[in-house]
């Protein structure tokens, strides 16, 4: 290798936008620079009690501009650019938008800028639970099986629903929809200056996992499914994708207007983009058999498993197995649980309700007193309940949780499923429920790795990636008493991004393929949490309860 290759890989996650330059000899770190966006931190365009979640494209330009030339200042400036590759985008999934012929999606257009019909559907919005609905009782009158590379059951969290929902809740923005797009297959055209949808090289990870791309089928199902299903959707097959590209493979280079904004040269080579959990699991360099869970707002748990092992296998209930999703040549398989640091995260709001609504009407405190006791309580608030939960005795009749605050991913997606908490008494205080919560998330995740292995897919070891893998020691050691296994953290801070540089630096020509990338800038694990052996059975026993809890709830909802 020549001494100065840089590359460059976006993470785009459910709150912010990171960016890291990544040195493709040896996977160092020379920047990192993180954007929150600035109107989804507001709430714009947000509805939670509607499960109404929406986000502004400008937050994803303007995200991607400053993170970047951030990240190009901290490492050098001019002299760091000109030694970039290359880029490559990891986004959340199914995260859609309604776009026009020219590939713009509509609230870039100033008639539809305030509209969030007209803006990416982000992945955790379920207003679209009516549409999944139907959508799989219409598959189950057919003799091709249309579900069976995504486990059998399509989610309100994904690509046909959500734009099923749109077009029927917004007669402006159906009319101007002439495609839906993913966020990851977005920003690469974006960045490459692209003009044509019809040009716009989709993501084989997106497709597949969330559209109900197959390569049985010879790409989507066809025009006279949908149109069967609602005569809205008639044409948009047409419009939309039959090849599929995976992320070793280019996209185009770097659009002129784009080398300017970013202070780049149009030789930067652009990559195939993908869902963030898939990235991120070669970012931490994935086994086969190796469950690599990214665990932030939700998980996006991967595993990859050699084509001659997978068989013929269709694995029920989880979100899809797709050839080359994660790494070409090899399937993907995709789970993950709809709330994992948002269950702790609406418990924390629960508890500073009172910080945040009566601190601030303090009349023996100065407004900035208050504000800085305000950020002090809230920055102690997760730890300290961590800290606390970890010092109380285990029994039987201790307070029980369900998961499912955001629904249930897998296995078998349900998101009308609400969550749950048991055993309730005057002695629940809020570290023994914060504890409930957390076996819950754990819980949760045993489902995940029991269904896979109920479906002959072993499950050797754990790999942790994302935040609360990094921050939350409780969290870990609790989920590895209850899967009773190993779990490795990967040391590298921003994953996700990592495995982006990584699929940059294969589609710059620096390696072979993403096996060779891995290993050449992978930067290994640095802390392992290993079961206790005292809190097996206990955990064993837990297990039911919440598999009881969750039975009986979800047929109280079914009735």
């Amino acid at each position: 290798m020549s001494k100065d290759q840089y590359v460059i890989g976006v993470d785009y996650g459910s709150d912010s936008v990171r960016s890291v330059i990544i040195d493709a000899n040896n996977g160092a770190e020379l920047a990192s620079s993180v954007f929150y966006y600035p109107r989804w931190q507001k709430g714009l365009f947000c509805n939670p009690a509607k499960n109404q979640f929406r986000q502004h494209p400008l937050d994803y330009i303007e995200g991607l501009e400053q993170s970047i030339k951030d990240c190009i200042l901290k490492a050098g400036g001019d002299r760091i650019a000109a030694a970039i590759k290359s880029i490559a985008v990891d986004t959340t999934g199914s995260s859609p938008v309604a776009v026009n012929q020219a590939g713009t999606p509509l609230a870039l257009l100033p008639e539809f800028e305030q509209n969030p019909n007209a803006m990416f559907v982000l992945w955790k919005d379920h207003t679209s639970v009516k549409e999944a609905m139907q959508i799989n009782n219409h598959a189950a009158k057919y003799d091709i099986n249309y579900l069976k590379y995504c486990g059998g059951i399509y989610s309100s969290e994904w690509f046909w629903a959500k734009l099923l929902h749109i077009l029927r809740a917004d007669d402006v923005v159906k009319e101007a929809c002439y495609s839906w797009v993913e966020h990851c297959d977005w920003v690469p055209f974006l960045l490459t200056g692209g003009k044509d949808i019809s040009e716009m090289k989709r993501s084989r990870c997106a497709a597949g996992h969330k559209a109900l791309w197959a390569e049985e089928f010879g790409g989507l199902p066809p025009n006279e499914f949908f149109t069967a299903l609602d005569p809205l959707l008639d044409g948009f097959t047409d419009r939309l994708f039959k090849d599929t590209f995976t992320s070793d493979a280019s996209a185009g280079n770097l659009s002129t207007e784009w080398a300017e904004r970013l202070g780049l040269n149009t030789d930067v080579v652009v990559g195939v983009g993908a869902f963030d959990a898939h990235m991120g699991a070669v970012g931490g360099q994935i086994e086969p058999y190796h469950l690599s869970k990214v665990m932030g707002t939700s998980t996006c748990d991967i595993l990859v498993v050699p084509q001659e092992d997978i068989d013929g296998k269709l694995i029920k209930g989880i979100c899809g197995q797709v050839n080359g999703s994660v790494i070409p040549g090899m399937p993907g398989l995709e789970a993950g649980q709809s709330a994992f640091g948002d269950v702790y995260a609406w418990f924390k709001e629960v508890l500073a309700w009172p910080i945040k609504n009566l601190l601030r009407n303090s009349t023996l405190l100065d407004s900035h007193t208050v504000a800085a006791l305000e950020k002090e309580l809230l920055d102690q608030l997760i730890p300290e309940l961590s800290k606390q939960a970890a010092l109380l005795p285990k029994t039987d009749d201790d307070e029980l949780a369900l998961d499912w605050l955001n629904g249930r991913r897998t296995p078998d997606a349900n998101q009308e499923l609400k969550g749950a908490i048991n055993n309730l008494d005057l002695g629940s205080d809020a570290p023994r429920i914060f504890r409930a919560l957390v076996e819950a998330t754990c819980f949760g995740a045993k489902n995940i790795v029991d269904r896979f292995r109920a479906e002959g897919i072993p499950v050797k070891g754990i790999i942790g990636i994302g935040g609360v893998a990094k921050k939350s020691p409780f969290v870990m050691q609790t989920m590895a008493n209850v899967l009773n296994m190993p779990i490795r953290i990967h040391q590298f801070e921003h994953t996700c991004a990592l495995g982006a540089a990584m699929f940059a630096a294969v589609v710059a020509g620096i390696y072979p393929n993403v096996e060779a990338a891995m290993l050449g800038m992978g930067s290994g694990f640095d802390k392992e949490y290993t079961p206790e052996e005292g809190t097996i059975a206990y955990y064993e026993r837990r297990f039911l309860q919440y598999k009881a809890l969750g039975g009986f709830i979800e047929a109280s909802i079914k009735k």
